[in-house]
């Protein structure tokens, strides 16, 4: 059972058009000209529908919290539509913060982060015998501390879609750009959340699209743009930041966890200066040094080094690099094999097979509303987007918005090899910023959970790093319960 409503300027848009087409006389170019003013005027109101789901398939019973799903137009004529989750705080929806979730990849599904990382639902994967997928409730959800919407973004993500071909080209910045159009629009339609503290936040890949956001509305906000968003700053996990930075930072990793030697290590840095990801070709030993490093972490699974790799899983590329897309999981492989070999060759991929079988099932897609014949597959990472990278580094985004007095939470599972907390360290030691309060442990239930540090420039309260001592490339998903400590300190402005 679901409630379904669209903003109230839909209608007066629908109104206007048609008075449009009768003032505006049908010579195509005046009309045009018409259309785009009206839609400029619209902007923050216009596009918004929006369905509150109480009952989901999978889930025994009414939902006991609230979800709301729905589509946000953007672009320049509205072609594209951003589908999103919403589920409102377990604690207190009125006072608790309000967080824009963003998937990494790019192309990962916002169901991805709702179900596997930080969502008040997760799959029962004890009961799972091939038919539609139960869920159990994730007892360290996010959403027992704060709102979150949870976006498919950018354009082709999940179930986000355009009306045009040419709408599903995307770039870093146009992708930013289209996540803050939707948070404008969203937060005029949903005006009760207008006032709580408002926090970007993602994972991966959203290491380049969550600062740029949140400059975006920083600016927007000096601009004095309407509606006024409480911006207070963002959170980012294992993110990408400098792409070739990061990788770089892997053979130090490599080294500090004992999957190289002392040995290789100390050949390639006496004789790559530095430089691990393109080495000189004619540079012959820091070559050979790379073979050697490619050679011991070959069959180590990116993610989470201590786990299987799965056995289907592609070879690396050439050396150390591995392009833009993080998740390489094979859905078709893993929903073939029987249930004792699925048992017998586990690996984390198996886990994300759930998620193909719920989210392409036909009642679960008229469940959350769905527009009929926009998808024809649900991915949970599309691999096919028309999507090119224009950023190559972030660095500097981070430096304006500490500077500038914003808040920013930066933690790193400290297994993951795909973005080694190395590389992390480095870039932000590069902002010159001091450090208030050292690198020291902190604890969850007087266990070690990782390790922080806080800076500061000038004002606000400045940047903390922590790590998340055994947890993976998406730490939530490894480690909730100290995931959750985690951010609910840091939101309430205590210490880590």
């Amino acid at each position: 059972m679901a409630h379904a409503s669209a903003s109230p300027s839909q209608a007066a848009y629908t109104y206007t058009l048609a008075w449009l087409n009768m003032s505006c006389g049908h010579r195509k170019h005046v009309f045009l000209l018409c259309l785009h003013a009206l839609m400029l005027l619209l902007l923050p109101n216009f596009a918004v529908s929006k369905a509150v789901i109480e009952y989901l398939p999978g889930y025994p019973g009414k939902l006991p919290f609230k979800l709301e799903t729905g589509y946000v137009s953007v672009g320049d004529l509205e072609e594209v539509q951003l589908f999103y989750y919403f589920i409102e705080s377990a604690r207190n929806p009125v006072r608790d913060p309000l967080l824009l979730w963003l998937t990494g990849g790019p192309g990962c599904s916002a169901l991805s982060g709702l179900v596997y990382e930080i969502g008040p639902l997760t799959f029962d994967y004890e009961t799972f015998n091939g038919s539609l997928p139960s869920f159990v409730i994730n007892p360290y959800a996010w959403t027992n501390i704060a709102n979150i919407i949870f976006l498919d973004a950018p354009v082709g993500t999940g179930f986000s879609y355009s009306t045009t071909q040419e709408g599903y080209r995307s770039t870093d910045t146009l992708s930013s750009k289209s996540t803050y159009e939707f948070i404008r629009k969203w937060v005029t339609d949903h005006p009760q959340f207008s006032k709580n503290p408002l926090y970007i936040a993602g994972d991966s890949y959203s290491g380049v699209i969550v600062p740029m956001v949140t400059l975006h509305i920083a600016n927007g906000n000096n601009a004095k743009l309407k509606p006024h968003l409480s911006l207070q700053g963002y959170m980012l996990g294992n993110p990408v930041t400098n792409v070739h930075d990061d990788e770089n930072s892997r053979v130090q990793y490599y080294h500090r966890v004992g999957l190289i030697p002392n040995e290789i290590y100390n050949e390639a840095k006496t004789h790559c200066n530095g430089e691990y990801v393109t080495p000189d070709p004619d540079n012959v030993k820091c070559v050979n040094a790379i073979a050697l490093i490619a050679v011991c972490t070959l069959q180590v699974c990116d993610a989470h080094i201590l786990e299987p790799k799965c056995s289907f899983a592609s070879p690396k590329p050439k050396g150390l690099q591995w392009g833009r897309r993080f998740f390489e999981d094979e859905p078709v492989d893993l929903i073939l094999a029987t249930r004792q070999e699925a048992e017998e060759n586990w690996c984390r991929n198996s886990n994300y097979v759930l998620s193909y079988v719920w989210a392409n099932d036909a009642s679960v897609q008229e469940a959350l509303h769905i527009r009929n014949g926009t998808i024809e597959d649900w991915n949970r990472c599309n691999k096919s987007l028309d999507y090119t990278t224009d950023i190559l580094s972030t660095v500097d985004y981070h430096k304006v918005l500490i500077k500038d007095g914003y808040r920013a939470l930066v933690y790193s599972g400290d297994h993951d090899m795909l973005i080694p907390y190395t590389g992390t360290v480095t870039w932000i030691h590069s902002l010159n910023f001091t450090i208030v309060d050292g690198w020291r442990p902190w604890f969850v239930e007087g266990q070690i959970a990782g390790f922080t540090v806080r800076y500061r420039k000038a004002i606000g309260d400045g940047l903390v790093f922590a790590t998340v001592k055994g947890a993976g490339h998406t730490a939530p998903e490894y480690k909730p319960k100290q995931c959750l400590a985690m951010v609910d300190r840091w939101l309430s402005y205590y210490l880590i």
